[in-house]
């Protein structure tokens, strides 16, 4: 009787490890989803045209919205800065299932971090989430396409459900208050193969 029950309880823990383990990457999604490209009117037209391009080398099903203006509430008049969070809540209202949203934009952007009430970023993503916002304001202006461009898929990166990524070449990196965009290469593998069950294609990079 004593050794069936190890035998059992043996057995649950194989199963519950072995389904944890399957939870590290999702399963291959038959349904792809579309990006929605969100300019606001600050972003000029040749900027989300070059970020657009990149963002189509990795992931074709893109579609570029016309540019609109700000939500009236992500305005923060003390710091002359726009709220990530109010932005994402604004963009996330308009986007349907099977749709994720990225707002462009050139202004500063912040979000309460810690005990930070207005933290300065280069953008924010929820995790998983259907929007993500980007900004241009921080970036070294001698290489800010490049720059940007892994910003912006560094937010949908998070929008599938990748974690911050450890590996310092990987688009997925931690910024720790910095730009170490140039530092980054591509996904790693790990990331990648979350992506690529996700329906996301790497032939171009």
């Amino acid at each position: 009787m004593k050794s069936s029950n190890l035998y059992g309880l043996a057995a649950l823990l194989f199963l519950a490890f072995s389904c944890s383990e399957k939870q590290q990457q999702p399963e291959k999604s038959s349904e792809s989803m579309t990006i929605l490209i969100q300019p606001f009117k600050d972003f000029s037209s040749e900027n989300t045209a070059k970020t657009t391009e990149e963002i189509k080398k990795i992931y074709p099903k893109v579609q570029v919205l016309e540019a609109i203006d700000f939500p009236a509430n992500a305005y923060y008049k003390e710091r002359n800065r726009y709220r990530a969070d109010s932005i994402i809540k604004f963009l996330n209202s308009r986007t349907k299932e099977g749709f994720v949203t990225i707002g462009l934009t050139s202004k500063d952007i912040s979000v309460t971090k810690g005990k930070i009430k207005d933290y300065g970023i280069m953008g924010l993503g929820y995790r998983p989430g259907k929007a993500c916002v980007a900004s241009k304001y921080r970036l070294d202006k001698k290489n800010a396409d490049k720059q940007f461009f892994k910003i912006a898929i560094h937010e949908l990166g998070h929008t599938q459900g990748l974690k911050h990524c450890p590996e310092k070449t990987c688009f997925m990196r931690d910024a720790e208050g910095g730009n170490p965009t140039d530092e980054e290469k591509d996904f790693c593998q790990k990331c990648k193969t979350f992506l690529i069950n996700k329906n996301w294609k790497f032939n171009s990079i």
